[in-house]
Parts: structure tokens; sequence; C-alpha cells
């Protein structure tokens, strides 16, 4: 990437930022930007409010904007390592990678030309969709933007299942997302705890030999190994619809008995991005949900997690969670978002068929943050 293509790269991320009401991140003026360190115009001041790392009492008077570090050139090749700091380019938070992921990724907008229509258990048409490889991240989030991440439901969290018989009981790690590759902004600093997690200094340490210069103590390797069935992000969905692209990821989570029966529970994250220009809301939504025991049940309801978001040029974007359980090992879900355009006409956006499948080699409940 050239000086000039870097400069309004991350110029026009942070706009983007701006633009969507997110107040911590603003780019100063024009004239008061200047090539800093050795990848020239890529090198921009990060720069947030200072009432979040100052008084009052010691805050220069008339200052704006603090310092929190330097942007780099993003990767165009190759995978971040553990411990590089990012700003989310979509969210806009300040997060730090834990680790990779290699997913499948299913994009059915850039499925093969001559594609089967298939019928099948569910009963549903679906076009042949090969997956292919694409890197996420697991990562923390700081804590000091938690607030501020408008589009968002609730804070990103990974879920788990309880340690004892409740069936229904769902515990969370907040702070922790699945952030893909070309969403990441990179950014170094010189603060040796950069990123607001109760996580981090678990997790990671400050090394200035290394590039980046947080590196993973034993307790996140051995975290990771211990919680890998429970954090696997294995599987992408993406379709788009009238400009409406829907982003669909399965995590397994785990099984218990209830009532002489098992009960199989997963997590969904589903992120809305409209890639056009007129303001649209979503209103209501229309799930199929097929298991293997051989029921289809059907669910409708207005909005989602209790909102029905707004998708404008501003904030373009809208992501939750969920959950569903299943009396059995596997499943299938598929359905609608049904939106409403300024004029009060509406339209159906398809939620891509994903797959609910489980672990056959499931052991022990995850330790969550017991060490």
């Amino acid at each position: 990437m050239s000086g000039c293509a870097a400069r309004r790269y991350v110029a026009a991320a942070l706009s983007r930022c701006r633009a969507r009401g997110l107040p911590l991140w603003e780019l100063p003026p024009a004239r008061g930007l200047r090539p800093l360190g050795p990848v020239g115009a890529a090198a921009l001041p990060l720069l947030v409010p200072p009432q979040r790392h100052l008084s009052s009492r010691n805050r220069p008077e008339g200052k704006v904007l603090e310092t929190v570090g330097v942007f780099e050139a993003p990767k165009q090749h190759g995978k971040y390592e553990t411990g590089q700091l990012f700003l989310h380019s979509v969210f806009g938070y300040r997060g730090i990678v834990l680790f990779p992921w290699q997913a499948r990724l299913y994009d059915r907008d850039v499925a093969s030309p001559v594609t089967e229509k298939n019928e099948n258990a569910t009963g549903h048409g679906s076009k042949e969709v090969k997956g292919k490889t694409h890197t996420y991240y697991q990562v923390l989030i700081d804590a000091r933007d938690c607030p501020h991440i408008s589009q968002r439901s609730q804070t990103e969290a990974v879920t788990f299942l309880a340690n004892h018989d409740d069936s229904r009981a769902l515990y969370a790690i907040p702070g922790l997302d699945y952030v893909s590759h070309e969403d990441i902004l990179p950014y170094s600093s010189t603060d040796q705890v950069p990123i607001q997690h109760e996580l981090f200094e678990r997790f990671l340490m400050y090394d200035q030999t290394k590039v980046p210069p947080f590196v993973a103590r034993d307790t996140l390797c051995a975290w990771q190994e211990k919680n890998h069935p429970w954090l696997e992000l294995s599987d992408v969905h993406r379709e788009t619809t009238e400009n409406i692209r829907v982003t669909v990821i399965p995590f397994y989570m785990g099984m218990r008995e209830a009532q002489n029966s098992h009960v199989y529970w997963w997590r969904y994250c589903i992120r809305l991005e409209n890639l056009d220009s007129e303001v649209v809301q979503l209103r209501e939504r229309h799930w199929r949900i097929f298991s293997l025991s051989g029921t289809l049940e059907t669910v409708r309801g207005r909005g989602v997690v209790g909102r029905e978001p707004v998708l404008s040029k501003e904030q373009p974007a809208f992501q939750y969670s969920s959950h569903v359980s299943l009396q059995a090992s596997s499943g299938h879900m598929w359905g609608t978002f049904r939106f409403e355009r300024p004029d009060g006409s509406h339209f159906d956006v398809r939620i891509p068929p994903f797959s609910l499948e489980s672990n056959k080699d499931e052991k022990t409940p995850p330790s969550g943050l017991h060490w």
C-alpha cells in the first residue's frame, strides 16, 4: 500500500467511525497530520478524548484529544500475531489479538455461476456453496469503549454452559469477540497496559524485545487448549439480499441432560450490514429450525433481541448474539429478516442456512475463569 493510499485508508476508516456517532475516534485537521515512523503516511496517530486517561485536574487546558498509539499499515497477506493492538474498522473499539482461528467461509454471494438447487431434509432450497478458508481472531475488547459501541446489542461475550446439571444455566465471559482479518486496523502503543480488560494481564505480558511487545502467558495457552471445543469458530455463512448482507457464525456450546433427555446448545452471532445509502429498519424476524429428531419449528417476532435497528449510511451495521437448543445432536436454521424502507414498503432479506453441529469429542464442560 502506497503512502497516499495508506493515508486515505486510515483517514476514511476514522471518518466512518466518527460519522457513526462514536465520539472516541476523531481525526485532527489534515494540516495536523505528519508521517511518523518507517511506514510513512500510514503511521497516523490514534487519538481519543483525554478524559479517558487524565483527570480534569491534570487535563491540559483546551486539549481535545489524547494520543494512545500510532496506526500501522494493515496486512494484506499473512496473519496478525498474538498481542497485536487494533481498532475495529466497523464498531470502532480498541482491542488486542489473543490468537487466530481458521474458519470455513461459505459466501453465497460468490457461489459458482453453475449452482444446483438442493432439497435437503429441511425442505428448503439452497445453493451449492464451497467453503473458503478465512482468518478470524479471538480478541479482547477495551472495557472503556464498550459503552460507545452503539451498533451492538450488547458487549460481545463468549457464553458457555455451567458445570452442573441445570441445562438452561448459561454463563458469559464479557469482552471477548471474534474479528475478521479485514476488520482489523492495526496500531502500536508504548503503553505497557494499553487495553483495560480483567483478562489482559492474566493472558498477556509486556516484552519490549518482541514485535508486537505483548506476548502470551502460559495461562492463555492453557486456557485456549482446555476450552478449545467451546471457543472454536469453524463455519461462517454470508449472503446478501437487496444490498443487505447477513453474516452468521454458529458456536456449539455443549450438551446437558434434562428430564432423561439430552439438550444440545448453540450460540449464533449475526451481523447485518447495509451496503447501500438508503436507510432501512429491521422490523421482523422469521426463523425455521430443523432438528435431526425430525421436528421443524417456526419462530416469528418483532425485531431481534428486543430491538429494531436502523441501518443507515452513518451506522450501516448491527450485530447481536442469541442462543438455540435442540433435543438432537444436530440440525439446521434458516429464515428471513423483514426490513422497512422510508416510504413504508417492506422487503425480506434471506438468512443463509447454517448447520448446528455438535462436537463428537466433548468430554468436560469449559473451565470459564477457573485456573
